[in-house]
């Protein structure tokens, strides 16, 4: 059974910056990601990286988030900066494995205009 473990959100002002932590149990992730969900709004990608460190953003953080991994510690992050009030949401980890994928329990981000 994989776990995660998701840190790093909070209450940050227009043009700050924070930086999530996703730590994972378990084995092989082939893909980790990070999703976002406004109220009122749908789930949406913000950010993938694969195994290979291929990397993929949603248009809207393009230049402003960077993702990254960190195979030996399990551990995904998301550096989010120049952040907008349009930001807010929770934000949720996701991985899969071969045949199964996992989501983190979701980690709130608001930014003050």
């Amino acid at each position: 059974q994989v776990q995660l473990v998701e840190s790093g959100g909070g209450l940050v002002q227009a043009g700050g910056s924070l930086r999530l932590s996703c730590a994972a149990s378990g084995s092989i992730f082939i893909v980790m990601e990070w999703y976002r969900q406004a109220p009122g709004k749908q789930r949406e990608l913000v950010a993938g990286i694969s195994r290979g460190d291929r990397t993929n953003y949603a248009d809207t953080v393009k230049g402003r988030f960077t993702i990254s991994r960190d195979n030996a510690k399990k551990t995904v992050y998301l550096q989010m900066n120049s952040l907008k009030p349009e930001d807010t949401a929770v934000y949720y980890c996701r991985v899969t494995t071969p045949g199964n994928v996992y989501w983190g329990q979701g980690t709130q981000v608001t930014v003050s205009s």
